[in-house]
């Protein structure tokens, strides 16, 4: 299942957040292994809906292309591809800022999302016609005709800090919610101290008895136990080294993230129409902005997968007008579930909106199933990180040893963050907003030079100050808050 482009004879294949693939080792470009091309299974059966190869011409080696991509196919590639985990912590982002305030940055930053992507784009075409480099697959590739090897490795850098953010952000999202599950956690508080005896009241031998008895119901109702627990199955998923065999956990890790979301917005709209919720407010000020910000950033990152998109249409004259309409409706999900949920818990809203939904049988499910979809999603997120690693560590060789190393980094990073909000904030804020804005607009300034307007170039210019302003301020909040 391997395409090679005739310019770099690099292997091709992987899905955004959640499927990565290594390039040929023998390439001269390291490319970034999560962008490479788009894996789904239909009907059990593996068909590669793209391989980033750009278009270019060249020969193909194991299973050839089965074809081009749709709009339609594209659309929706980008859509399951961006909407993940990150969205179950809009409401509490809307709790910080307060609402209209959230709604107006999760616009704007969206459409500046879309305005990056393009940019890409557009530089690429433009290397492609008029600097005489050959296809141009990936942003790593982008990256190294731009600025050289430093431009590759900031452009890796970055995508493998934010896979890696990703991975530690799913076993921080495992574990809360296992602990909830398992503690039977109440949606409105965590009542602990209502677990200490009232010791006046009784002997002090039952006292001593419900005292030792509370002790262990806390230390149970901590996220830290069931990232341990779910540590070794990670040891062990990381030595599978063929992504063939998890693409399947893969997509049902989509299904239960869409089925999941549909019935957590379903529970939210009830407790609206219940009144539940009390003490909204529309505006919070500078208070929440960088925090709100670095969420939403998190969330609508996605500009990695969009040159392999691009490369795989048919008609890639539509291209612009399909990832329009994608990020519209991916706008519009995320405000109205980040919308539901604040209503519908107000200041009580958590960190992670499924702990507000407490443990009903239903909501059990939905708890579980997506920890279950993350428990799979961890391996192939962490593949391309694997690889790079194994690539310039140990030129290559698979090493178990390794990758048992990282999975402990993760878990031990995991286990150290205080809130899943600010972690999210965290990684939102720093890598993808460079990763996201800064490159970009970089990279088309430095493409296009003399010949942009000086609107465009002001824009630009724009762009890469709020990237490095917002990512300085926004990393010191997150880590100051986690503090």
């Amino acid at each position: 299942m391997v395409s090679s482009s005739g310019n770099n004879n690099n292997s091709n294949c992987g899905k955004k957040k959640k499927l990565g693939q290594s390039c040929n080792s023998s390439s001269p470009l390291l490319l970034s292994q999560q962008e490479e091309g788009m894996v789904a299974a239909v009907n059990g059966e593996e068909m590669i809906l793209g391989s980033g190869d750009g278009g270019g011409g060249g020969g193909s080696t194991g299973s050839s292309i089965v074809g081009l991509s749709s709009p339609g196919k594209t659309f929706c590639n980008l859509v399951i591809s961006i909407v993940g985990a990150g969205v179950l912590g809009l409401p509490y982002a809307f709790k910080v800022s307060g609402w209209l305030e959230a709604s107006l940055i999760m616009c704007a930053l969206s459409l500046t999302m879309y305005h990056c992507m393009m940019l890409l784009v557009r530089s690429r075409r433009r290397m492609e016609r008029d600097w005489g480099v050959g296809s141009v697959p990936t942003y790593s590739n982008l990256g190294f005709h731009a600025f050289g090897t430093a431009g590759q490795a900031a452009v890796d850098a970055m995508v493998l800090l934010s896979q890696g953010g990703f991975c530690i952000a799913y076993l921080i999202f495992i574990g809360e919610n296992l602990a909830s599950v398992f503690t039977r956690q109440d949606s409105l508080s965590t009542p602990a101290a209502d677990l200490l005896p009232n010791s006046q009241q009784m002997g002090a031998a039952a006292a001593a008895s419900d005292l030792m008895g509370s002790m262990w119901k806390l230390q149970w109702k901590t996220k830290e136990i069931y990232i341990w627990i779910v540590f070794p199955l990670q040891l062990l998923l990381a030595c599978i080294r063929s992504l063939t065999n998890l693409a399947p956990f893969s997509m049902f890790a989509d299904v239960v993230n869409l089925v999941s979301m549909a019935v957590v917005m379903a529970t939210e709209f009830t407790a609206v129409v219940t009144n539940h919720g009390e003490h909204v407010r529309a505006f919070s000020g500078m208070q929440g902005l960088l925090f709100t910000t670095g969420v939403a950033i998190y969330t609508v990152e996605g500009i990695t997968l969009v040159l392999p998109l691009e490369s795989e249409m048919d008609d890639r004259s539509k291209f612009g007008s399909v990832i329009g309409a994608a990020m519209v409706c991916i706008t519009l999900l995320y405000t109205v579930f980040g919308l539901l949920g604040y209503f519908a818990f107000g200041e009580y809203t958590k960190d992670i909106i499924t702990l507000n939904l407490g443990n009903t049988w239903q909501t059990t499910i939905v708890k579980l199933g997506l920890c279950t979809g993350l428990l799979f999603t961890y391996p192939v997120m962490m593949t391309p990180v694997y690889e790079l690693m194994e690539r310039r560590l140990i030129q290559g060789h698979p090493s178990v040893l390794l990758r048992s190393v990282l999975v402990l980094a993760t878990a031990w990073i995991a286990v150290a963050v205080p809130h899943f909000g600010n972690f999210l904030s965290l990684v939102g804020s720093s890598v993808c907003c460079l990763l996201s804005f800064v490159l970009p607009a970089s990279i088309h300034l430095h493409v296009f030079g003399q010949s942009l307007s000086w609107i465009a170039s002001a824009a630009d210019y724009l762009i890469v100050a709020f990237g490095i302003i917002f990512a300085v301020l926004g990393t010191w909040a997150s880590i100051h808050n986690m503090m």
